[in-house]
C-alpha cells in the first residue's frame, strides 16, 4: 500500500475539487485556471459561491491537451 504526502492529492480520490486543489493537480497557476474555467477549456459547477471542478472536468481537460499536442506535432 503506497501511502501518498499529506500535500499531493490524488485524481481518484475526490470527486469535486476546489480551485486552489485543482491548481495542484493540474500543475497551473490560479490565472490560468480561471482563464481555463472562462474559455470553457475547463468546466466547473457552483455549489453556492464555491467554483468546484469535477474530476471528469480535469480528465476532459487532459485529454484535450493531449490532443491538442498530437494534432501540433502533425
Amino acid at each position: 500500500m503506497t501511502i501518498a504526502a499529506p500535500d499531493r492529492l490524488r485524481l481518484d480520490d475526490t470527486q469535486l475539487y476546489k480551485v486552489r486543489d485543482a491548481m495542484r493537480v493540474l500543475n497551473l497557476g490560479k490565472t490560468s485556471i480561471f482563464k481555463q474555467l472562462r474559455t470553457g477549456r475547463l468546466r466547473s459547477v457552483r455549489q453556492g459561491r464555491a467554483r468546484l471542478i469535477p474530476v471528469t472536468a480535469i480528465h476532459d481537460y487532459i485529454a484535450l491537451l493531449e490532443k491538442e499536442a498530437e494534432e501540433s506535432g502533425k
